[in-house]
Parts: C-alpha cells; sequence; structure tokens
C-alpha cells in the first residue's frame, strides 16, 4: 500500500477509534494472585529506529540496544484526540514500570504539516508532561518499517527483542498493562505489582461520552472535507466570501466571510470570518493556529447563539472568549448533559487563522 493511503487509513483510525475499556476506575484494584498468562504470539522483530530524524528525552535508542529490556511502542501526533485520551494510561506506565526495566519509546509520525516541526513536538511534549523518549518520525520512516496505518498504535516487544502483541485505538488499557506485566515477568524481574493503573485524566485527556458522540472528525480542507454547505459549494484554492446558511443540518458545517480553502486546511483573509458546524456530542475540538508563527488571533465561541457558559471548553472562558497562539487542537466545547443536537460558531476576530480539523468527545 502506498504512502499516502497509509496516511489516510491512519486518519480515518484516528476518527473512529473505539474502546473497549473507557473507565480507569476498576483498574485500581489490586489483584493479589498472580493472573492467567495472557497468549502472546510472536509478531515479528522489532524493526530499527533509524529514520528518526531527531530524538527528544533521551539519546538515539537502537532496536539492538534494546535487547533485555521490554519496550512499548507508541505511535502518536499530537493532535490526534484519540491518542491524547490514551496519553495518561502511557504516562502512568512509563513511571510505574521504569524500575522493572520497562523502556517507553513514543514515536511522533506528523499528520498535519506543522507537526513536522520538532519545536512543536517538543512544545507539545513539555505542556503534555512527556519524558520518556520520543523519536520525530517527520518522514513516516519508522511508521513504514513497522508497517503502521493508526494513531494511536501501541506495539509491546519482549526483551528478546520480538513483537509479541498491538493495539489499535483507544481502550483495553487494562488488557495492555497486563500484558507488559507478563513480559516483565518472562524477563525475571520479581517484585511487579499485578494491580493496575488507577488515571485521574482531565480535561482533553478526559474518556468520551460514547453513549453520545454522533459526530465523526470532520477535515476543513477541500481534499478530505464532507458535507460542507455554502451556496456554490467550496471554491478550491482560491479566496471567496461565503455565506453560512441559517441552519444546518446534523454533521454539515460552512464558512461566513473570506476564506481561502486548501488542500489540507482553511484560511482567513479579513477579520470576522466564522466557521458554523452542527454537532452532537459532549467535546468539540478545533485543530488550528496562526500561519504566522509568533502571532495571535482572537476568538469567539457561541453555541446555539449564546455564550457557551458552563458548556466552555478549557481554551475559553464561559463568554466563549479565547486566543489561537499556538498550532494546536483546541477544546472548545465540554457542555453537560443533556447532550442534544447543537450549532456551534466561531468567530475569529483578527485574519491569519488556519483551520484543520474538527474531533469530538
Amino acid at each position: 500500500m502506498k504512502a499516502n493511503h497509509l496516511l489516510l487509513a491512519a486518519t480515518l483510525a484516528c476518527a473512529i477509534a473505539a474502546p473497549i475499556e473507557t473507565l480507569a476506575k476498576d483498574d485500581g484494584m489490586v489483584q493479589q494472585m498472580t493472573p492467567p498468562a495472557i497468549r502472546l504470539p510472536n509478531e515479528g522483530a522489532l524493526p530499527p529506529f533509524d529514520g528518526a530524524a531527531e530524538w527528544l528525552n533521551s539519546p538515539p535508542l537502537t532496536a539492538a540496544g534494546l535487547r533485555g529490556r521490554v519496550v512499548l511502542v507508541d505511535f502518536w501526533t499530537y493532535t490526534c484526540i484519540n491518542w491524547r485520551r490514551t496519553l495518561p494510561y502511557v504516562r502512568a506506565w512509563a513511571e510505574k514500570y521504569k524500575a522493572q526495566g520497562l523502556v517507553v519509546i513514543g514515536v511522533h509520525s506528523p499528520e498535519f504539516e506543522f507537526e513536522k516541526n520538532a519545536d512543536n513536538v517538543r512544545q507539545a511534549a513539555k505542556d503534555m508532561r512527556i519524558d520518556y523518549p520520543i523519536a520525530i518520525d517527520s518522514d513516516h520512516a519508522i511508521w513504514g518499517a513497522f508497517n503502521n496505518e493508526y494513531w494511536p498504535a501501541l506495539y509491546f516487544i519482549d526483551a528478546q527483542g520480538h513483537i509479541r502483541h498491538h493495539q489499535f485505538g483507544e481502550g483495553e488499557y487494562g488488557q495492555s498493562e497486563k500484558i507488559i506485566q507478563q513480559l516483565l515477568a518472562e524477563t525475571g524481574t520479581g517484585g511487579i505489582s499485578h494491580g493496575l493503573v488507577s488515571v485521574d485524566a482531565r480535561g482533553a485527556e478526559a474518556a468520551p461520552d460514547w453513549s453520545s458522540l454522533k459526530s465523526p472528525e470532520n477535515y476543513v480542507g477541500y481534499e478530505r472535507t464532507e458535507n460542507f454547505e455554502a451556496p456554490g459549494g467550496a471554491v478550491r484554492g482560491e479566496r471567496h466570501v461565503y455565506a453560512a446558511p441559517a441552519r444546518l443540518n446534523l454533521n454539515h458545517w460552512s464558512l461566513s466571510g473570506d476564506w481561502t480553502m486548501d488542500k489540507g486546511a482553511t484560511l482567513l483573509n479579513k477579520a470576522n470570518g466564522r466557521i458554523v458546524y452542527r454537532f452532537h456530542a459532549r467535546d468539540l475540538h478545533l485543530v488550528m493556529g496562526p500561519r504566522a508563527r509568533g502571532t495571535s488571533v482572537r476568538f469567539r465561541v457561541l453555541i446555539d447563539g449564546q455564550p457557551p457558559g458552563a458548556a466552555h471548553g478549557i481554551d475559553v472562558d464561559e463568554r466563549g472568549n479565547g486566543t489561537v497562539t499556538e498550532q494546536r487542537m483546541y477544546q472548545l466545547i465540554r457542555q453537560p448533559k443533556p447532550i442534544v443536537d447543537r450549532q456551534f460558531e466561531i468567530e475569529f476576530l483578527d485574519s491569519g487563522v488556519e483551520a484543520f480539523s474538527f474531533t469530538f468527545g
């Protein structure tokens, strides 16, 4: 499969990955008895990390140098909400089992062009409190070596350098931790607790409300967007003044103002442009950023025509005010129940913002 098809498959996986387990509170129960062994096949040798452009939090690591250690490889990209919600568990495992010899390696394989910038990844890792080794895989070389197709994706490697298990998408946290424990036990390491971590995930890292989630990920560039509504449709790659309909169907979106819809993003050319989206979910996120580095763009969010109040996300206040200062995912809405169809609107008070994708939770 060609690399561009792999990337498309991965972005779809980031949107639709669904959990089997989502609650951490049950994982805090300590099991005193040794659990039965999980049958783990040999899925092949750990590929090399030669394609890493740079390493963060560590000198370069090699497959040969990791022999004798249990390794957890986590493929991520910092704007993916599905990966973000797995991070509390990966952080907790890295901390809990490092003394027993577990090495966690985050492989950052970007989706958007701005995620190839190592400084952006470095800042994201700092903000998200990631202190385990990170391989910067901007050209998807390590991604290709693993034949990976998903964000998030976990690969579990034993001390002999064999891949013994993989987990694609969110969930199965208890199963994943038990496999870590089993692989560590196979090395002869003693003192391994059979209890499972209990995480207190907050903000964008909190588990989604799957029962109320009826809006899938959607892109804002013309190449992969769906359900765009405007008189005359989208004008590709050229400046155009759009007018949004008064009401949209569920999971449809529109623009108002002077915008340029490019292949992978949509750029606001003049202040006071709006994006309108009809959605059904507890959380709404928008990946966006100022096109010019070091600048900022003020915005105001409305839900059903009113300031969000208690429904505001972590990146806006109760009046809906916020500022775009960097290229990342912004949580704009986290609404209390009841969850019903809502009309979201964001107005940018300054020009120069690029919007990339909507995600929900």
